[in-house]
């Protein structure tokens, strides 16, 4: 299995009084990643509502290992589990510029029409989608 990587730079505000990134920002963080990937396979929000559906978060999971400093250079591998129903779950790997894991976490997203009703199969054009990013990070 391969990863999406993207890169930011940890900003003085995101820092907090202990000097270390602020714990809620690793979920932004994970989301910039997840976008980045999705957005490559017309997946992004905005391209999934475009399809006529939504992907709204219904669990979301972080382990810290590690803390950011400002102005460390930051890695967020990002995948996609492989998932027989109507949801995405991505796997987010925030790693530092060493290569050491500061986090790990989970985002799962089920899959809606524009109304909000729930999808219990993939419809053919978002699993399409789904299957060239699958395929891209060679996810058996």
């Amino acid at each position: 299995m391969r990863y999406h990587e993207t890169g930011i730079t940890v900003r003085f505000n995101e820092i907090d009084a202990y000097r270390v990134a602020w714990h809620g920002h690793y979920v932004a963080w994970m989301e910039i990643g997840r976008n980045a990937l999705a957005g490559e396979f017309d997946l992004d929000a905005f391209q999934l509502a475009a399809a006529g559906y939504l992907g709204p978060v219904v669990a979301l999971e972080l382990k810290f290992l590690r803390p950011a400093r400002f102005n460390e250079e930051l890695t967020i591998q990002t995948t996609l589990r492989r998932n027989e129903t109507a949801t995405l779950e991505f796997i987010s790997t925030i790693t530092g510029p060493d290569g050491d894991k500061l986090a790990i976490g989970t985002t799962t997203h089920v899959l809606t029409d524009l109304d909000g009703v729930l999808q219990f199969q993939l419809p053919p054009v978002i699993a399409e989608r789904v299957n060239r990013l699958l395929a891209s990070l060679e996810v058996l």
